[in-house]
């Protein structure tokens, strides 16, 4: 017996609430997933925290010289600020090697053993003298107070939207949760669970929705004693340790290896920096000049879907091959779209994702759309890539919120290949931020695990993954645009992938 129009259309709802309670099953996994490797733990006086200052760091395995390829092993004993050994773990480290005199470096792996030692490995990548660096950016206590805190409520950050009835403006109160009894502009995407919200203003339809703009609301889920003991001790305080420099020689012959290719790989570090210039650690790299970038670059379409680090991108390219008097013309340069055609038939646009977007500025609302929505408008082919950049402006927020939309992302890819296996996908991870920020909203440790999160949903997918995290502390940076020169790494290793 064929179904009715109506047994359709039962069958489908049911279909579809069943893969949106496989959505949030899968949300729930992961945010769990991320809550066994962050501690959960409380105190009552800073003094009992971790103190970076006494604590330990042992050289394991040391030596006169080393070869390049081996690994530096480093153990950390960690104490609180009475001199008493901590008993569990959970702190947040940044720890690289270097050599200021080459421009060279690369992170660390750690490992924690949940009992207040630490065991961190540096694999040797270049010969020479090196240094090690080991920073408590913030003690376990710390990093349980901010992950408690993100966890609260949705409302760190306040929306203004902006409605235009004929020449009058009336700007209303916007966000993820609304508390309030009033009617309300309801902005939704059932397939994807998206949601957004404004207070209606009276008589205006919600289509008159123009403009919006955010600034941190006069709030904070830390209690003060935690406040003190973030405010106490500065992110990126050096563990003492007496090993100095180490000595670095080539041994034996490199092996040669193989072009990069896509795949999210588990190797750390992903690379390193030596002279300025980023190698991945296990594919080799083509290092693209002018003539190359114009030549890789033609007959492409390419689509920057993200934030400003994302633009920052098109800004390189532009002033970069402006500079060579190539030119190229911006047609469009408001905060939420750029345009750039260039001569040599090449196109490359920039879109901001979808809400949150979290500035002071304003900014149209009118073309707004999500990354997972302007992925499926694109046909796709060989010569087509997609770079998706999420995560600074979702650092205030739930992280339910990030995790959701990067599976929708990742859903959206996995139709793209569908209808199109060729084109070329590409994800980047966050860049490191200043120290001197609002930590409980926009500090490292929240972009931190949500990188945990992209690698864990993007596992698996034939993508690329360009490691945005690792380069910023290689070149030990923190700026969420970073000098051009690591900016321009990071696109040499784009230009690999898709050339």
């Amino acid at each position: 017996q064929v179904p009715s129009s109506l047994q359709r259309w039962l069958l489908c709802r049911c279909l579809a609430r069943k893969k949106l309670s496989e959505k949030e099953k899968e949300v729930k996994k992961i945010l769990a997933k991320l809550d066994q490797q962050i501690p959960n733990v409380s105190f009552s006086d800073t003094r009992t925290t971790t103190s970076p200052e006494d604590s330990k760091a042992i050289l394991l395995n040391q030596k006169d010289n080393y070869c390049v390829g081996e690994q530096l092993m480093v153990l950390l004993d960690m104490f609180d600020h009475m001199g008493k050994r901590k008993a569990y773990g959970g702190d947040f480290f940044k720890v690289r090697i270097y050599s200021p005199s080459i421009q060279a470096g690369a992170s660390g792996h750690i490992m924690d053993y949940r009992n207040g030692t630490y065991l961190v490995s540096f694999t040797l990548l270049w010969e020479g003298p090196i240094r090690v660096s080991l920073l408590l950016m913030h003690p376990s206590e710390g990093v349980s107070a901010l992950w408690k805190a993100r966890k609260k409520v949705y409302d760190k950050i306040a929306f203004t939207g902006k409605y235009l009835n004929g020449t009058s403006e009336v700007s209303v109160e916007c966000g993820f949760v609304m508390n309030t009894s009033e009617e309300l502009c309801k902005y939704l995407d059932e397939r994807d669970e998206e949601a957004f919200y404004c207070l209606k203003p009276g008589n205006i339809p919600c289509e008159a929705f123009v403009q919006l703009m955010s600034k941190n609301s006069p709030i904070s889920y830390l209690t003060a004693l935690e406040m003190e003991l973030l405010d106490s001790i500065h992110p990126g305080v050096e563990i003492p340790q007496k090993f100095g420099q180490i000595q670095v020689s080539v041994c034996t012959t490199e092996m040669s290896i193989q072009k990069c290719n896509f795949g999210l790989s588990s190797h750390h570090p992903t690379g390193f920096a030596w002279q300025n210039q980023w190698y991945p650690r296990f594919c080799s790299i083509t290092i693209f000049r002018t003539l190359k970038i114009t030549t890789c670059l033609e007959r492409k379409l390419i689509l920057f879907l993200g934030d400003s680090t994302l633009r920052q991108w098109l800004e390189y390219f532009m002033k970069y091959l402006k500079s060579r008097k190539t030119l190229i013309q911006t047609d469009f340069s408001e905060i939420g779209r750029l345009f750039s055609p260039l001569l040599e038939n090449i196109q490359i646009h920039w879109k901001k994702h979808g809400h949150p977007f979290v500035t002071t500025s304003e900014y149209m609302t009118t073309d707004h759309s999500y990354a997972a929505r302007e992925i499926d408008t694109v046909a796709g082919d060989k010569d087509t890539a997609i770079v998706v950049s999420l995560g600074q402006h979702f650092r205030p927020f739930p992280i339910e919120l990030f995790i959701r939309r990067m599976i929708n992302i990742r859903e959206a890819v996995q139709r793209l290949f569908l209808r199109s296996p060729e084109t070329k996908v590409i994800i980047k991870s966050e860049n490191l931020r200043k120290t001197d920020i609002d930590l409980e909203r926009f500090g490292d440790f929240h972009g931190y695990t949500q990188m945990l999160a992209v690698k864990d949903i993007f596992q698996g997918l034939n993508v690329g993954f360009i490691d945005a995290w690792d380069m910023s502390i290689a070149y030990d940076t923190s700026d969420v645009h970073p000098p051009y020169h690591v900016v321009g790494n990071q696109i040499n290793l784009f230009l690999n992938y898709i050339c």
